[in-house]
């Protein structure tokens, strides 16, 4: 993603549409228009941080392009500014889940405030303000380094190696998820999940073990745990990504 990119689009470059770019453009970000078609937002919104649709006079986009739109805002972790009149703010609300529009702006559109918005979004982008907490837990050290270093760029990632480490820093701190070694000495995965489910702070934290072992009956006595899932230790890189993407995709 780039960071310091925003798309606006619309079925076409209207007067309030360039007049937007231009205030945004002014803080020094970088910011294009994209027509509004699915041929030409692919082009663009998979390396952009913030979407604006602008809604002018003329025809409404189609719902098949605001769902391709919506569904790569899930994939892509990005969230949607609309401008436009309230009938029309009111179509894309039934089309975009609410979890994805960041601001509606009823025209006409406050300019400075438009921008500001715009540039305190994309710095909490920067600052990794949006991203998903996961905290790791296992015994092996360079195992730890090794998916830290997978996860680092698309999540906030703090890392235990062992299961009270990881209740001490939850005690200070919030996470998303938790990734949690069922193998571990002294206090083992299940000791571990048996401690979050038993403390109000915790219990709803989802978990999803990490284990060594795929033979079935080691499986099933993960599963037994009802934990969010079991990620065997073997997994590759570019899968982990894609099912921890689902996974937050599915607990929105």
């Amino acid at each position: 993603m780039a960071k310091n990119r925003m798309i606006v689009t619309g079925e076409k470059e209207s007067f309030i549409a360039r007049v937007l770019i231009k205030k945004v453009k002014d803080t020094g970000t970088d910011c294009i228009f994209v027509p509004c078609t699915i041929d030409d937002l692919n082009k663009y919104i998979r390396d952009s941080a913030l979407i604006t649709l602008c809604l002018g006079d003329e025809e409404r986009p189609r719902e098949d392009v605001l769902h391709f739109i919506a569904e790569n805002m899930e994939d892509n972790d990005l969230q949607m500014i609309v401008v436009g009149e309230a009938r029309d703010i009111e179509y894309i609300n039934e089309n975009i889940p609410h979890s994805l529009i960041h601001e509606t702006f009823t025209r006409p559109v406050d300019n400075v405030e438009f921008a500001r918005t715009v540039t305190e979004y994309l710095k909490k982008v920067e600052a990794g303000d949006f991203k998903k907490s996961i905290l790791i837990v296992d015994d092996d050290p360079s195992y730890l380094k090794l998916v830290r270093e997978w996860l680092k760029d698309k999540y906030k990632v703090a890392m235990a190696n062992s299961g009270l480490q990881a209740i001490k820093w939850l005690g200070k701190n919030k996470a998303d998820l938790i990734l949690l070694d069922h193998e571990m000495p002294v206090t083992s995965g299940p000791q571990v999940l048996e401690m979050l489910r038993s403390d109000p702070e915790t219990q709803d934290i989802p978990v999803i073990f990490l284990t060594g072992k795929g033979d079935k009956e080691s499986v099933m006595a993960v599963v037994e745990l009802k934990p969010e899932g079991y990620f065997l230790k073997t997994i590759k890189k570019e899968e982990l990504l894609e099912k921890l993407n689902a996974f937050f995709i599915i607990h929105k």
